[in-house]
């Protein structure tokens, strides 16, 4: 008798809460909301593969494998080298001998390399003789130079020269050494150029 008592109160407590979550049941009615469409306003591509999509990619096309910067710009780094003509001639003469024809070449091709640079091409002479003849020599020896960078490919609009005759001597003394010193053309070519630097992989090499 006393389990009964017991169990009556727990059976009317299920039989009120089964009754109420019924009446809640029928009485929770939505209307019905279609799904949205998904409204992508930018695309994920990243044509030039640099990990930065094309929707805020300054540098559309930066040279892969390069260092990026948040904006998809490569860092560049900017080098320089140098190239030096030095020519010399026999005495009372404009001709250019066949071991210096290498050296004009060369510079030729570094004209070529470094497309934005020019050269000054430098006549001298020894101070045998008349100033005024050894300033037109200095000349004539400044556009045989001239001449052969033209036929090794180097355009008219890159070339000037400029005869010093015996002045800005190299070599003051008066023995035939100095005078050869002095019978001269010389050039100086500084190029510049960038490059972007390349990220780090696992493949990189560390210079030691």
């Amino acid at each position: 008798m006393k389990q009964a008592n017991t169990l009556l109160p727990l059976l009317l407590t299920m039989s009120v809460t089964q009754l109420a979550f019924a009446n809640n049941s029928e009485s929770d009615e939505y209307d019905y909301i279609a799904t949205p469409d998904a409204n992508q306003i930018a695309d994920l591509i990243d044509d030039d593969r640099d990990g930065v999509i094309n929707a805020r990619d300054l540098c559309i096309s930066t040279p892969e494998g390069s260092l990026i910067n948040n904006d998809g710009c490569g860092i560049i780094a900017e080098t320089q080298d140098e190239m030096q003509l030095r020519i010399l001639f026999a005495n009372d003469s404009s001709t250019i001998s066949p071991i210096f024809e290498n050296q004009i070449r060369n510079m030729a091709d570094f004209l070529e390399r470094f497309p934005e640079t020019a050269i000054e091409v430098q006549g001298f002479a020894s101070s045998v003789g008349a100033p005024e003849y050894n300033l037109a020599l200095s000349k004539r020896r400044a556009i045989a130079v001239e001449q052969e960078l033209l036929n090794n490919g180097v355009t008219p609009d890159r070339v000037t020269i400029v005869g010093y005759g015996e002045t800005n001597l190299e070599a003051s003394g008066d023995d035939e050494l100095s005078h050869a010193k002095n019978r001269k053309v010389t050039a100086t070519v500084v190029g510049y150029d960038q490059e972007p630097v390349k990220e780090w992989t696992i493949f990189s090499v560390i210079e030691k």
